[in-house]
């Protein structure tokens, strides 16, 4: 991934931290230039979070990282439940979630 790939990354990641915090939540991004080795964001228990900033959308790509990462990541344990967050330069943050466990939402 190049450097200015990774920086546009990483201020998708800021940015909706902060828009996570403003509505109360204690999400935090992962360091920067962790290289895959930690979440994109953490905080919300029993959910993992991948934030995307792209311009072509490849949900099915971007859900099967996320459910994989949230196993290795344990970071959505005990649901293990995947959210994918978005942004385009043309659009507001959007989210996509994976297929919850049964009881999950009550």
């Amino acid at each position: 991934m190049g450097a200015k790939s990774q920086r546009k990354g990483r201020s998708a990641e800021l940015e909706l931290s902060r828009i996570f915090q403003g509505h109360g939540y204690d999400v935090r991004p992962g360091n920067p230039l962790n290289y895959g080795k930690e979440p994109d964001l953490t905080g919300l228990p029993g959910i993992h979070i991948e934030c995307k900033r792209a311009e072509a959308l490849r949900l099915s790509e971007w859900m099967v990282q996320a459910e994989r990462d949230a196993q290795r990541f344990q970071d959505g344990a005990p649901a293990l439940m995947s959210v994918i967050s978005t942004l385009s330069s043309r659009a507001s943050w959007s989210s996509s979630a994976g297929p919850a466990p049964p009881g999950w939402f009550v």
